[in-house]
This record gives C-alpha cells, sequence and structure tokens, in this order.
C-alpha cells in the first residue's frame, strides 16, 4: 500500500505525487499518462500504454546521452 498527498497549485488544481517505489514497481516514467476510474469505493488510476516501441528508443537515447563518452571510448576500443 502507498500513501501521498495532494498538492495545491497556482490555478487553484491539484498534482497527485506518487512514490517513487510505486513508479519503480509499475515501471512508469514521468510522463506516462493515466486513466482516473471513479467508482463506489473511491479511484482507479490505470496507466495508458502507448507503442512500446517509441517508450524503449526514448529510453536507450536517454542512455546513450549519458554515457555517450564512456560509448565513444567503448566503440573506439572495438574499432581497434
Amino acid at each position: 500500500m502507498f500513501t501521498t498527498i495532494i498538492h495545491g497549485l497556482e490555478d487553484g488544481s491539484g498534482t497527485l505525487l506518487p512514490p517513487r517505489e510505486l513508479l519503480d514497481s509499475l515501471d512508469l516514467q514521468v510522463g506516462d499518462e493515466f486513466q482516473i476510474v471513479e467508482t463506489d469505493d473511491g479511484l482507479i488510476l490505470r496507466p495508458i500504454r502507448h507503442d512500446n516501441h517509441e517508450r524503449q528508443m526514448n529510453a536507450a537515447r536517454d542512455v546513450m546521452d549519458k554515457y555517450e563518452d564512456a560509448l565513444r571510448k567503448l566503440s573506439t576500443l572495438a574499432n581497434g
């Protein structure tokens, strides 16, 4: 079970900040979208899964950007 609070924004709306552990356990990232379903017992949040290929490519680009220098050195070593 995870708990969080609703944080107020300047425009009067609110934002819900899920704990990092929840995001990690559900493989969610910043920018992922949710469907909010209202039930008699409360709310259900359902991730909206978009093209998995696009998400994987974005993750690969992030890794390549983060480790650009190391990857360049490895490439130089591999090519002699």
